[in-house]
């Protein structure tokens, strides 16, 4: 009686064992189908579509994630506004540009996936700034770039990169109104920072 017991507590241990094996199998064949799902490239088109993105006045998709209307309005000299906005904003090969602009507005930029996207950002005294907002901080990208408001902006990505889009995130403070953005007249531009002639006119329309 005793060896049969014995057997039986044996084959239950066996069962259980063989059971945690499989489960654990089953979680890292899970685990390493997740990883693969998660490593795929994803299109342009496909991230337009998902994110419900737009076309953009300045060039590129957007599409506004957030409006802090919930909170009282700040008092500016151009109008009330709420406290902050929150954008995506997507440049592809198809439309690889965001032409020169101004806002009046804080920006705060955040990249998301894709390829390095780099900034010319022209100061109030003429100076010209260049970062690439990208995923790898170790080749100099930045992840995180604030635009301070009144300096004229452009971006731009290679068509040729290996995703075929930049995506990024954008937090503006005061809220954002298309009243307080200015798109660059090229020739105003040209006129105004000379210097900076090649630039303007490969980045406005």
């Amino acid at each position: 009686m005793l060896k049969i017991k014995g057997s039986l507590l044996s084959f239950a241990m066996l069962v259980t064992l063989l059971c945690t094996l499989l489960s654990a199998c089953t979680n890292v064949t899970t685990a390493t189908q997740s990883a693969k799902s998660f490593d795929k490239k994803l299109t342009a088109e496909q991230l337009i579509e998902s994110l419900d993105l737009t076309g953009h006045v300045e060039g590129g998709f957007f599409r506004q994630t957030f409006k802090a209307d919930h909170r009282p309005l700040i008092s500016t000299e151009n109008g009330d506004r709420v406290n902050m906005t929150s954008i995506y904003y997507l440049l592809s090969a198809k439309s690889p540009i965001g032409h020169f602009h101004m806002n009046r507005s804080d920006i705060m930029h955040y990249f998301h996936m894709g390829d390095p996207i780099t900034y010319y950002l022209i100061n109030q005294d003429g100076s010209l700034e260049t970062h690439i907002l990208g995923p790898d901080p170790t080749q100099g990208h930045k992840m995180q770039m604030v635009v301070k408001g009144g300096t004229w902006k452009a971006s731009k990505i290679l068509t040729t990169g290996p995703y075929g889009y930049g995506l990024i995130g954008e937090a503006v403070a005061p809220g954002f109104e298309y009243i307080d953005m200015k798109l660059g007249e090229r020739a105003e531009l040209v006129h105004q920072f000379p210097q900076h002639s090649g630039i303007i006119t490969s980045l406005t329309r």
